[in-house]
This record gives C-alpha cells, structure tokens and sequence, in this order.
C-alpha cells in the first residue's frame, strides 16, 4: 500500500460515503488542502483516494478526521483490513440499497397508477400524499440527510440535487392539495406531482443500485485475486502436522501441499515433484512442472502431486500480495481526462441549480397561466436529469475494467496513464538476453566421438566433474546438460583464464574448454568436429571442447535459446504496424542471429547498459513513440527513458516499481495484448465521455422546456429519472465489455500454436542442411520427463543415433525427430534412449 521516495509516502485508502464525481471532487479537494499533502486524486467509480504526504507532518488519522469533517470517511487501518473493511462496507449497502429499491418500486408503481388513471377523482389526492411520503422521506430519506450535511459543510453533490427536486415536488404538490384555492383564484389549475416524486425517487434507487451492482463487476479481479490464499495452512511441526491460520505463518514454516490444494504463501520446493496451476496471476493456462529447488506463489493449484516447500514470503510480502496492491493503486489512479471531469464536476451542482432556477423563471414569466407549474415541472426536472454521476463514472470504469483485464491475463499496469500511452506507441524496442532469449545458455547441439557405452558413460561423469568445479557460465550449462552428477572423483584441477580447465581422473589427463586449450595440449581436432564446429560457430553457438590425452571426445554448442513465441510475437506487433528493433550488448554475429531467428529486422549491437537509454532518446527525437520492453534491472536506464517501459517476469522479484508496466511471464507477446487492451480501453473510455455530455448537454435543455414552443413536449421528471438512472448504469455497462473477450489475436489456428511450441528446435538447428527430398519427421510423445535435465538427455540420446536430427520439449512433452526416409526405425530411436538417457518410453504420434 505504501511506497516511500525521499519523505514522501504515496498510499492508497478506501473512501465511503461518496454518492456521485462532485463528492470525489470534494474529498480531493480537502486532502490537498492538508499540510503536508503533495497530492491526492480520489476515484469515485473505485471508491479510493491515492494520496502523497509526508508523514513527519500529517497521519493518515489527521487525513481522516479532516474527510471526515467534510461528511465522508477515510479507512486508514492496515492495507488489507481496510480493504476488507471496505469491501464489507459496500456489501452492507448494497444489501440495504436493494432493500429500499425494491420497496419503493412497489410503493411508486401503484401511486403512478392511481395519479394516472384517477387521478381527477377527489379522494385520489389524499391516496398519492399517503403513499409517497414513506418512499420520497422514508425510502428516500438518504438523500435528504446526505444533502444536508453536504450543505452545513457549504458543499453540494447528487444527493443535493435529488433531495431539491424531489422535495421541491413533493411540497409543491402538498400545497396544492391543501390549499387549491389560492391558484384557482388565480385562474391556474393546481397540479399534484406526487407520482413524478415518488418515481424520481424509485428510479434513483434503482439507478444506484444498478450501478453499485456493475460497479462490483468491475472490481471483481482484485476481489477474486485477494480471495486465492487459503484461511488454514498445514505446517510440519518436531510433533507432526498442524493446521495453523494464515496469519500465524512465518517464513522459514515447511508446509505439506496435497493435490489440489491451493498454496498458502511463496516459497521453495523441498520435496516431491507436481504441476501447479499459476493461470490466476500469469494468465498462462498450461500448469507448470514443479520439482525440488522451484519457486511456488501464494494462490496458485497444486495438481497432482505432493508438495513440500519451504515458506520465503507470506503475509503482504507475497507476490499475490504485490499484485493485488498494484491492482488497486493502478484501479485507483486516474487518467489525464479526469482533470477535466473534476473541473467540471466541481462546478457542475451549482450550475444545474442556475439552470434550474432561469427555466422556472423563463416559463413564469413568459407563460402567466400555466407558467408556474409548468416553470416548477422544468425547475423539478432539470434538477433530477442533470445528475452528473454519469459524468463521473464515464473514466474510472473504464479504467478499473482495463487494469483488472490485463491483471488477469498477467499484465500489470501501474496506473490509467501508462494504460493509455501503450496505445500510441509505434517503436517498440527488445532487450536481447532475458527478453527475447530465455537468459540463460543451454547445451544446445552435441557431438561425441564414436565410443562404446560403458566408455561413453565414464567420459560423461568425467567432463559433469571437470564442469561442475569451474564457475564459467558455459561450464554452468554443460554441467546442467548432464544432470549435475559427480560420479568420479577430480585431482590436480586447473584454471586456464580464457582458456578453460583441466584435472585428472584415474591418472588420465582432460582439458575442456577452448580449440586453442587443445591445440596448446597437442592435442588435433578431426575433420568432423571441425566441419561441425565451423557450422555451429556461423550460428553464433559458443563451443566447448572436450579431449583426454589422446583425442577429442566431445563437441558442445552452447546457445542462449530463443523463447517460444519471440517470432510469432514480433510479427504480431509488425502486422500492427510497429517498427521492432533488438538492442544489446552482445557480439554482432550472435546478436543477428538471434534477430534473424526472431523476424527482427532493425538490430543494434555491442550498445553499453548506460547507452541504451542514448539510443531510446534518438528514436524519440526522431518523433517515434518508443516502448522498451527488458528484464527492469540491467536496463533501467533504457525503461526509465522510454515512452513505455515494461518488464518482463517470470514471477521472479517483480520489478515493479522500476517499470510502468509488468508482465508476469516471459511471454513477449504480452506485449501485442498490452496495446491491444490499452486501444480498447482508451476507445471505451472516449465512448463513455461522449455519451455522458452529449447526454447532459441535450437533456438539460429539453428538461428546461426548449421543446415546448415548437412541439408541445414538456419532459415528465418521472422520465427524467429514469434516464438519469440508465445513463449512470449504461456507462458502466459499456466498460464490463472490456472484460469480454481475449486479448490474444483471434487468427492463430491450433496447428500454429503447436509449431510454436516447436519453435526452439527450429531457432537451435537453424545451419542444419537436410536431404529436401529424402527427409522424413516422426513425432513421438515422451513419458517419464519430469525436468530440463530430463529433456537434454533425452534429445541427446536422440540425437547420438546417425543420420537422426531430434529436438525434444517438455511442455508437452515431444520429440520431433528428422531422418533420412526409412533409414531409421522407432524401435531403433527407443533403445538408444533406453542405453543413454534412461526409462523414457517413446510413443509415436
């Protein structure tokens, strides 16, 4: 809830007691006039005021007691207990606003009835006095006191306007009741608008109603996203199991997770292996495999297995928990249009009064006979009409319905602005590594010297060994390749700086590293592994060597994967018609291999963290609307310049507070529904504001009577009413269709998707050459992969099979394998999986 810069704290509060956009106003207007408050916009539509202070001069209590002065109230307890407090709170009232709808639509229908079918008898004046006074003072009572008290405070809201209106009728149509003569007298027929009165008020009832109903649909992302964490957790105590409550759970707790359960808090797998189910907050449908050393969040599913983890964060410093504040600080914030609705609403009340008052003295004045009543008809009915809640609602709506769409797709906004911006970006600039690769190299391609099994399998420990004690990231990854596993034990090791490493085992010496490592041993490369190696090397693969004293074992490529989707998301966005460059600091070669593998045509390379954020400002000078999309730490800079910045996650520490935008999964096309969301929101919210004026600047008019002299029509206020009530509910109805809908482009076929999820074997073996007219592909489902690790040994297996070409993913788990036709059978592709990798069964699809 709070974020502390220099000694200013920005924190957000529940509001209650706010009935239309002149009370958000109001509230705002009285935070800033606090000592110590920089700034404070409060959101009418999500009921919260985002306010700057500092806390060495106001308190949130002083902040409450001077809302409270001003007839309202500010929830400053805890972030989630005023939150809930709230929520409670807005529960209550709905129930109770339901109440008194439903009971004064029963009480106004049979008095619109008798006024209109008999309402020339005698006795029908007295029936309609008694039946509307309980709706217009009993139902409608709130209005009254609401009004009053925004007077003593020298204020004026909605509730002013209907309580003027409605009581304006209701005595005036008394009077006529009790007193007809004195109008008779006079030559004027006395009116009785106690139905108008009666209705006004019904349709009110029922207008807010509708609208607190919708108002709750908007909302509903944060409510079900504060809703994930369980009310009990299992804990393993020295005694056994206990179930313990949420609040009690303390980080360093190891908590057992049974299939289907939800998890109670983030934390890391310390034993079993499952699926979890993350699609709450990544948006991502597919559950992701968990096993010892994975990460887990609060509010995500176990599927099917058992899970221990060990509790890292709880309480409010989950990732559920930052996404549900930054959901709400984002609901709560407001778009630059606002300004313009809070000057207009701050003056709007006591206009409609001015308005109200000339139309009753235009129609006294310039029609004698029937001028008052007809002048009081037009006074009531513009009063009702002109409620400016429409007005009010027309912005945050759209705003609340945008950000809780793009929370549930895995899309975190920070605020209304930089959900409008997105729309008008035209260049979108991608941080290589992290971003459009996965950030970490892997063993990519392998080449072993014909050897026996046995042999084969004693050299395997040898170079996981020779790996796992070097601490270069190439060593990391051939280690990672070959299961981690030191089988064999390591004497006389050796760092060679630039060149790699070199140690003993049972006597015989081994380098791994460098060609020129080898060279230097005396050691020859064979024709093949120089062919392959010249092949990889063009595909900008590092290479890692492996020999013993005699001769090379193996040969690595070692790349930093393209992300599936990087290629199909970078067409989304050039078939939307944005430019896409690639920045990074990377080599040349690898960096246009990367770009040409991901469709990217614009490409700088070699460019310094602290020149990135150069190279965004030219593309800015150039008059180009720029969005950089990194992982928000190395290229803070760079965000930090850009139009739009926006970071891309995996659920890891989220980097939130250095990008406008974070998107929750390494899914770059993320971004495509980022713009996609920020157009639709931004076309919404210009419907609404159209509409909302348009309504007002054309009702208010005909309320007056402008219509009379040309047509005879004089609006009824029972009709005013009940478009007073449909304009506020139509508003919030035309943003809930926000949440319709994907995000994602409608014309990806399933066949697409699943080449998709191919795509890395395409980007990996990009300067693989094929028979084109011999080759055939065999696709086999692979049971048995729980890992990465799994998957490598499984593809290597594959791949040590002559003539063969595999590549193997684990989600789902396939294994696309390319041959020469006929010259390799399933059976054959089953034993060497069985003699290399270990039990993984192949079942051909």
């Amino acid at each position: 809830m709070n974020k502390t810069k220099s000694r200013t704290v920005e924190a957000v509060f529940p509001v209650s007691g706010m009935s239309c956009a002149a009370c958000a106003a109001r509230v705002g207007q009285v935070l800033r006039r606090q000592q110590g408050v920089a700034d404070a916009s409060v959101n009418y539509a999500a009921s919260t005021a985002g306010i700057s202070y500092d806390p060495g001069v106001c308190t949130p209590e002083t902040l409450r007691r001077a809302v409270q002065e001003a007839g309202y109230d500010l929830l400053v307890a805890s972030e989630g207990e005023a939150f809930d407090a709230a929520e409670r709170e807005r529960e209550v009232e709905y129930c109770a606003l339901r109440r008194r709808a439903v009971w004064a639509l029963s009480l106004a229908v049979p008095v619109a009835v008798v006024g209109m079918v008999w309402g020339e008898q005698p006795w029908a004046g007295y029936l309609l006095w008694v039946l509307s006074t309980p709706v217009v003072f009993g139902l409608g009572g709130g209005f009254f006191r609401r009004a009053w008290r925004q007077l003593r405070h020298g204020a004026a809201n909605m509730d002013t306007l209907v309580a003027a209106s409605t009581g304006v009728a209701y005595l005036f149509s008394l009077f006529n009741l009790l007193y007809p003569r004195f109008w008779l007298e006079r030559g004027v027929e006395p009116h009785l608008y106690f139905e108008s009165a009666s209705v006004v008020v019904a349709f009110i009832l029922l207008g807010r109603m509708l609208e607190m109903r919708a108002r709750r649909s908007a909302s509903e992302a944060v409510r079900r996203l504060s809703g994930l964490q369980p009310a009990t957790v299992r804990v393993e105590r020295p005694d056994g199991e206990a179930w313990i409550p949420l609040s009690a759970l303390q980080s360093g707790d190891v908590v057992s997770v049974r299939p289907g359960e939800r998890i109670a808090a983030d934390g890391r797998v310390i034993g079993g292996s499952s699926y979890v189910d993350e699609s709450l907050l990544t948006g991502e449908p597919l559950p992701c495999a968990k096993q010892p050393g994975d990460r887990l969040f609060a509010g995500t599913v176990n599927g099917s297995g058992t899970l221990r983890f060990e509790v890292t964060r709880c309480g409010g410093a989950t990732l559920l928990s930052h996404i549900v504040r930054s959901v709400r600080e984002a609901q709560g914030s407001r778009a630059p249009v606002e300004r313009l609705v809070d000057r207009i609403a701050r003056v709007f009340v006591p206009v409609v009064f001015a308005v109200a008052l000339l139309a009753f003295a235009g129609w006294w004045l310039l029609a004698p006979e029937e001028g008052f009543s007809h002048g009081v008809l037009a006074a009531v009915t513009v009063l009702v009409i002109a409620c400016p809640c429409a007005l009010g609602l027309a912005t945050p709506t759209a705003v609340m319905v945008g950000v809780g769409k793009g929370a549930s797709a895995g899309i975190l906004v920070r605020d209304a602005e930089s959900l409008e911006s997105a729309a008008e970006i035209d260049t979108v600039v991608l941080d290589k590594t992290g971003t459009l690769t996965e950030g970490h190299p892997e063993v990519s391609d392998a080449l072993w010297a014909e050897l026996p099994a046995a042999e084969a399998e004693r050299l395997r420990d040898v170079l996981c060994a020779l790996t796992l004690r070097s601490e270069h990231p190439l060593s990391e990854a051939v280690a990672r390749s070959l299961g981690e596993r030191a089988r064999v034990e390591l004497s006389d090791f050796e760092t060679l700086p630039g060149r790699g490493v070199a140690g003993r085992v049972s006597g015989r010496r081994y380098w791994v590293g460098s060609e020129a490592l080898l060279r230097e041993a005396g050691i020859e490369p064979g024709e093949a592994f120089l062919r392959q190696a010249g092949e990889w090397s063009r595909g900008a693969k590092s290479l890692v060597w492996f020999a013993d004293e005699r001769r090379v074992v193996a040969l690595l490529a070692v790349a930093d994967r393209l992300r599936p989707g990087s290629r199909r998301a970078v067409e989304r966005l050039r078939r939307r018609g944005v430019e896409v460059w690639m920045l990074t600091g990377d080599r040349p070669e690898a960096a246009l291999e990367v770009a040409r593998a991901a469709g990217i045509d614009h490409v700088e390379a070699g460019v310094l963290p602290d020149a990135k954020a150069g190279f965004v400002r030219r593309l800015q000078a150039g008059g180009r609307r720029v969005a950089m999309v990194g992982d928000g730490i190395n290229d803070s800079a760079a965000l930090a310049a850009a139009d739009l910045s926006v970071a891309m996650g995996s659920g890891s520490d989220i980097a939130m507070d250095a990008a406008m935008v974070t998107v929750l999964t390494p899914d770059l096309g993320k971004v495509d529904e980022l713009m996609t969301l920020s157009r639709r929101t931004r076309r919404t919210l210009r419907e609404n504001l159209f509409w909302a004026f348009v309504y007002n600047v054309t009702a208010i008019p005909v309320a007056a009577g402008v219509l009379y002299p040309c047509c005879g029509f004089l609006l009824d206020p029972m009709l005013g009413g009940a478009a007073m009530a449909l304009s506020s509910v139509s508003v919030v109805a035309n943003s809930l269709r926000l949440r319709r809908g994907s995000l994602a482009p409608g014309d990806e076929a399933a066949e697409d998707e699943a080449a998709e999820r191919n795509l890395r074997a395409d980007v990996t073996d990009t300067h693989k050459k094929m028979n084109d007219t011999m080759e055939r592909t065999m696709r086999f489902k692979v049971d048995g992969m729980m890992c990465n690790h799994c998957r490598m040994h499984v593809e290597q297996a594959l791949n040590s099979v002559a003539g063969v070409q595999a590549s193997v993913t684990l989600e789902p788990p396939v294994a696309t394998v390319r041959c020469a036709d006929d010259a390799v059978t399933a059976e054959q592709l089953q034993r060497a999986v069985a003699e290399r990798a270990g039990d993984y069964r192949l079942t051909e699809l």
